[in-house]
């Protein structure tokens, strides 16, 4: 049952009113408080508010931003070379930030990797490698010069917003194939009273379990199927995700790219799914 901060006010400290970007957190942690709710209670709030805090677990300004500096994209081929790079990395170091980044793809122009609070086994977010707050932002409306022009907006912005568009259905498609799922969310947020929590656009890409399926077959100690997941996005429980169980998880679903993709590369010897 979500909790309800009515349900509190007799415990309830004198504190600011909450904010908007207050809001959306506990919203998207099933937590029921109202916009008008004058007095954040206690004591079970103020023990929920440290474990939701995104400086607690990033503590820079923009952790997605962070991200795309410690993992670049793959190096362009020479014109002689016969090879081409893959946009999957190989191995990736998940300590290259703190907290760990369990990554699954790495392009010019977009990332994805493992949430690292999801809402069930495989949350993957998809985001771009520059840094735009919201999907409007991807576009630039033409001046008042050039109002015909319907590629208006600038260069890194098309090519990122095409990315996305490309990119979405093959991740997709892998996560299908490496977890054996039927449905799936894909769920994009723009602005704190939409529960965005990370200012820096990225999709959502949410295994819903069937009932009673049974693990993956592979192996790996990450019981895929063990959570049967029927809830609305952003409503229930989340929990961190464990360092080793995202380790292995992360291999799984780069293998299940390079399948996808019809790459023939496999991490550490070990056999694609």
């Amino acid at each position: 049952m979500p909790f309800n901060a009515q349900d509190h006010v007799n415990t309830a400290i004198s504190v600011p009113r909450l904010g908007p970007e207050m809001h959306a957190a506990l919203q998207a942690f099933d937590i029921d408080v109202g916009f008008e709710t004058p007095l954040l209670p206690s004591p079970v709030l103020l023990r929920l508010i440290p474990a939701m805090s995104l400086q607690d677990n990033y503590p820079v300004s923009c952790p997605f931003c962070t991200i795309a500096s410690a993992y670049p994209p793959p190096p362009t081929p020479s014109p002689s070379s016969t090879t081409a790079s893959s946009p999957i990395p190989r191995s990736p170091d998940p300590d290259a930030v703190c907290p760990q980044c369990h990554l699954l793809l790495s392009t010019p122009h977009v990332l994805a990797f493992l949430d690292i609070l999801p809402i069930a086994p495989g949350h993957i977010l998809l985001t771009t490698r520059g840094h735009y707050e919201k999907m409007s932002d991807l576009y630039t409306p033409p001046d008042s010069a050039n109002k015909v022009d319907v590629n208006a907006g600038s260069d890194e912005g098309r090519e990122a917003a095409r990315a996305l568009g490309e990119w979405l259905p093959i991740v997709s498609t892998a996560l299908v194939k490496a977890t054996g799922i039927e449905d799936w969310n894909i769920v994009q947020n723009n602005g704190v009273r939409a529960a965005q929590v990370v200012p820096h656009i990225h999709f959502h890409l949410i295994p819903r379990y069937q009932e009673g399926r049974k693990e993956v077959a592979h192996k790996g100690n990450v019981d895929l199927g063990m959570l049967k997941s029927w809830r609305m996005f952003g409503r229930g429980a989340r929990e961190e995700l464990d360092d080793d169980e995202g380790v292995e998880l992360a291999r799984v679903l780069r293998e299940s790219l390079r399948a996808v993709l019809g790459e023939e590369l496999k991490e550490g010897g070990k056999s694609r799914l």
